[in-house]
């Protein structure tokens, strides 16, 4: 690239910078607008969701802790794999749907269902993500009770410890107003950045004497300019007469 192509490329830059900068209240005010938009459909059209985790302790058929060994706490390591698919399985989910007399179907409670395991630790935490934060407290508790009985039953092995009962939350996980407001703001402005630079691009018309020597390269002379209040006088004056 020589240097008269590099000097073309920054005039066009500084070019396009003036006329964002020309624009920047036009970008304010559209971000504004479609970020109120954006918080507006967050609290009207959005169901807020809540969250609710129970917390089971995986061990070895060993019920007393102070009678653990290393290979009781390797095997229950190895257990928390089995643990969390005997957990979603259709036997814990129907059986939990019948006692709390959820009108919800096995994949719609895996749905709200899910399941980790802390690195380096026999914990398993079952969440569960629900509209009505009372029921997704329900819902948690009652999963950790059924999958407690069936898996001592399945595996013949003691019953997972409950380490922590779900809770009612009080505040949403979702949506985020904050998020959402921001995430709009920004769309507005990086879309009539966008527009303006599109327009700015499709825009082939001579506004200037530069604009003359730099598309035509023709050096010019002179500039006329227009006097558009001395032809409406002589309109009118035509017209009176």
């Amino acid at each position: 690239m020589n240097t008269a192509e590099r000097d073309e490329m920054e005039i066009d830059l500084r070019e396009l910078f003036s006329v964002l900068k020309s624009k920047l209240w036009l970008m304010i005010l559209i971000g504004l607008v479609v970020a109120a938009g954006a918080g507006v459909a967050t609290k009207t059209l959005i169901t807020p969701m809540y969250e609710s985790t129970s917390k089971l302790y995986v061990v070895s058929k060993s019920a007393d802790l102070t009678s653990l060994t290393l290979s009781d706490l390797q095997l229950g390591t190895q257990l928390t794999k089995d643990y969390m698919v005997l957990i979603k399985s259709r036997k814990v989910t129907e059986k939990v749907i019948e006692n709390l007399g959820l009108n919800m179907s096995h994949e719609q409670l895996l749905g709200c269902m899910s399941i980790s395991n802390p690195t380096d630790t026999r914990i398993l935490e079952i969440t569960v993500t629900y509209s009505d934060a009372y029921i997704a407290k329900q819902i948690v508790d009652e999963i950790a009770s059924v999958a407690s009985q069936q898996i001592s039953e399945i595996m013949d092995m003691a019953e997972p410890n409950v380490v922590e009962d779900g809770v009612v939350s009080l505040n949403p996980v979702s949506p985020s107003l904050t998020k959402n407001v921001m995430i709009g703001g920004l769309l507005g402005v990086f879309l009539v950045a966008g527009i303006v630079c599109v327009m700015y691009l499709l825009d082939d018309t001579v506004k200037s004497t530069e604009d003359v020597q730099k598309y035509l390269a023709v050096t010019t002379i002179g500039v006329i300019p227009m006097e558009e209040n001395k032809g409406r006088h002589a309109k009118k004056n035509k017209k009176r007469r």
